[in-house]
């Protein structure tokens, strides 16, 4: 492909994005296709010679986009959003096109320093203090397995990164039932073992006993076990659960523990000051990680991990060899060393176009709508006959069942998601909270309405009918 042919196929690719984005509400938000019709469609061999472009995307729009799954749908109410606001997918074909390896600073020098800098916006954001710093990373997963690798290294005194951990007492790092299941798996990654990630109870509002982590990391020490580091939950998955930040900080400074703050979803919505009290203590943590990707805007991938020192963490992760060296500039960041991977992409330029496209006000009011307007669905669908809310909105999410007379709930419930995600107008997940299962309803898409909002509700009363 020539350059020429290049600047036809981009502006007919805008215009069907263009397309896309507008006709979204048209389409179901789930697709109506069955497993491996997709793959039947593709051929079993590459082609051994090229292709015209014309005939590639006349293929792609008969097989790709309805078989996608539409994230960026207004009515996409499951899981959390994986939001795209216009301004960052701009922002995200102009890395496209630099296409740069951002792993040093000699690599990507812009890329480098716009990092440096919109961490710093994003601290001012929500009011950390002064001298916090941060990195990029792809999703929390990253850094949280992160902060999880420099628990145990601090714990081991820097042994494990020289000689594994064979011999040594296990590091032991405690989370509650509420917590995401991507620190069990960053348990895993990091040889400390699911045996070792202790599960800690919580209260009746759902966020960790501190009285019940006190109790374990004494257990632990008397055992002979090694306690390394606590994460803490603000806005769980399931149901949107918050640990008490600020008393589990505390103890934690006592016990000379490393902390990481969970806050993958929620910590967007601490832009809002009247929002910040569910994290009231995290300027003690030593880490915290929220995604900008899922409810601020910016296009999946942007995580960013605060760190009030990150000294513990380079010590933990940096690795240098001679062909990595910047030579004659010994004292630049390289973000590289901050992160489990080497390569990293430019995502820094989605949050500046971001940010700049719609001011912190802006991102702020979105938020406050989205949170008054799942209050108001709450509220509605509590009013459905046979509905039953199982627990009250936090931030946008709330969960409710459905409970017919006369009939098993937990049945009821499920045949009611599966006939609202067939039905395509909106869709929705489940969790199983208690025991029970439930259906849980958060709202965060970028675009969306209240009458989006209010669709889904009257969705879900007029098949529940039908149930």
């Amino acid at each position: 492909m020539d350059l020429a042919e290049f600047t036809t196929w981009s502006k007919r690719i805008a215009d069907w994005s263009a397309d896309y984005l507008r006709s979204l509400r048209d389409r179901p938000v789930r697709p109506r296709t069955a497993p491996g019709e997709v793959i039947a469609a593709l051929p079993i061999s590459p082609p051994e010679d090229a292709e015209p472009m014309a005939r590639i995307f006349a293929d792609f729009e008969r097989i790709v986009p309805d078989a996608m799954t539409h994230w960026q749908h207004p009515r996409f109410f499951a899981y959390f959003p994986a939001n795209a606001a216009p301004a960052s997918m701009l922002a995200e074909q102009l890395a496209n096109t630099m296409a740069a390896q951002c792993m040093l600073w000699q690599t990507s020098p812009a890329a480098t320093e716009m990092e440096t800098r919109m961490i710093d916006w994003m601290r001012q954001a929500v009011e950390l203090p002064e001298g916090w710093r941060g990195v990029i990373q792809d999703s929390a997963s990253s850094a949280t397995l992160s902060a999880v690798m420099t628990m145990r290294e601090r714990a081991l005194e820097w042994r494990g990164i020289r000689s594994g951990l064979a011999g040594e007492a296990a590091p032991r790092i405690y989370a509650s039932a509420q917590t995401h299941s991507s620190v069990d798996k960053a348990c895993w990654v990091a040889g400390i073992g699911q045996d070792n990630l202790v599960k800690i109870p919580t209260r009746a509002d759902h966020g960790m006993d501190p009285d019940a982590l006190r109790a374990a990391i004494a257990a632990d020490r008397a055992a002979g076990h090694r306690p390394a580091g606590i994460v803490i939950c603000v806005g769980g998955t399931s149901i949107g659960a918050c640990d008490p930040v600020a008393e589990i900080v505390a103890m934690a400074e006592k016990e000379g523990l490393y902390t990481h703050i969970d806050a993958a979803w929620a910590g967007s919505a601490m832009i809002c000051k009247e929002l910040r009290e569910v994290w009231s203590g995290a300027e003690h943590a030593d880490s915290i990680v929220f995604n900008p990707h899922k409810w601020l805007g910016a296009q999946f991938d942007c995580s960013i991990q605060f760190l009030k020192n990150p000294a513990d963490q380079l010590k933990s992760l940096t690795l240098r060899p001679d062909y990595l060296e910047t030579p004659g500039f010994d004292e630049v960041v390289n973000y590289s060393e901050w992160t489990v991977p080497l390569g990293r992409r430019f995502r820094a330029l989605k949050l500046w176009f971001l940010i700049r496209a719609y001011g912190l006000d802006g991102l702020r009011q979105r938020i406050r709508n989205h949170i008054a307007w799942s209050r108001d669905a709450e509220a509605a669908i509590a009013a459905l006959p046979g509905f039953r809310i199982v627990t009250e909105g936090r931030f946008s999410l709330f969960t409710f069942r459905f409970e017919p007379a006369g009939e098993d709930a937990d049945a009821a419930t499920a045949a009611l998601l599966e006939r609202i995600n067939a039905d395509g107008r909106t869709y929705l997940t489940q969790t199983r909270h208690e025991g029970q299962y439930v259906i849980r309803f958060q709202v965060g898409q970028f675009d969306c309405t209240r009458e989006d909002v209010m669709t889904a509700v009257e969705v879900i009363g007029e098949l529940a009918e039908e149930v």
